[in-house]
């Protein structure tokens, strides 16, 4: 069999009306653990509140934030797949498929960024990123919604042979400077080296890693230690309450390149918003978290 444009479209739908509803169950866990550890009352009451939200949010259907935020993908493709179809269009069907079906409705947050006219359709929307998983019979989709609050804090910079302490100072520059406009508690990706675009396709993935692993390497590993230990020394705190949770988790990346270093710094607000899913060459879709 092939991995077909239905399949695709259906599945990409899916994937976004999901993650407008549904916050992660590794998010869950760290919102909690965060309320057991949290020193500051004011904070330990909007834990609580975001964590009855988010139950409210998936009983009743209803959506996380009333910003819907614009369609981003992340595209696994096994080498031991066949696909059909169009399947660029299929993700714009898509998407298009879940702005008409769904209830409540979402407003027009696609924005043309020289007129600055907004629509539900654009230029090069859905944004897609691939990657290609080696031996694999399936396509993994992942949908990662980016809003006004967490998007707009995005930063990179090229560094010339950079320090580690230059580098984690960056990463920290870029905090205070959005202090809790991203929403807090947040899960921050940090993308090092290779050419800028990498660096920021390293920073947006890092987000989606689940909370409570660690990078493989110590030395990332206690980088990714010391600057969640530093951020939330910041006290900026849930939704700028203050206290001791600022972020949920650091997640850092890298890739060897030149002397010259990007660093780039993504953010992802309390609702985390993540949905993946693997479609198989049998036709089989599997929902993973």
């Amino acid at each position: 069999m092939a991995i077909t444009y239905d399949l695709v479209r259906e599945a990409s739908c899916a994937l976004y009306s999901r993650a407008l509803r549904k916050i992660p169950a590794d998010t869950h866990a760290a919102l909690a653990e965060a309320e057991s550890r949290e020193s500051d009352e004011r904070s330990r009451k909007t834990l609580r509140f975001l964590q009855r939200s988010a139950r409210k949010t998936e009983e009743e259907g209803q959506h996380a934030c009333s910003d819907a935020g614009f369609p981003t993908f992340v595209v696994k493709i096994g080498t031991r797949l066949s696909l059909d179809g169009d399947i660029r269009n299929a993700f714009v069907d898509g998407f298009a498929d879940m702005v008409e079906q769904i209830d409540p409705p979402i407003l027009k947050f696609i924005t043309h960024p020289l007129t600055l006219e907004r629509s539900f359709a654009g230029k090069d929307i859905p944004n897609l990123s691939f990657d290609i998983a080696d031996g694999e019979d399936f396509i993994e989709i992942t949908c990662s919604p980016k809003a006004l609050g967490s998007g707009r804090w995005a930063s990179l910079e090229v560094f010339s042979y950079p320090t580690m302490e230059q580098i984690e100072s960056y990463v920290m520059d870029c905090v205070l400077k959005a202090g809790s406009q991203h929403c807090p508690p947040v899960v921050i990706g940090v993308g090092i080296g290779g050419d800028f675009d990498n660096a920021a396709k390293l920073a947006k993935r890092a987000t989606l890693r689940h909370i409570g692993t660690t990078h493989p390497e110590q030395i990332v590993a206690d980088m990714e230690s010391r600057l969640l230990e530093a951020v939330n020394a910041t006290g900026f705190g849930p939704m700028g309450q203050g206290g001791d949770t600022t972020a949920l988790a650091v997640h850092v990346d890298y890739s060897s390149g030149h002397g010259f270093v990007p660093v780039a710094v993504c953010f992802n607000c309390w609702i985390n918003r993540r949905t993946t899913a693997r479609i198989y060459n049998d036709g089989r879709v599997v929902h993973v978290e």
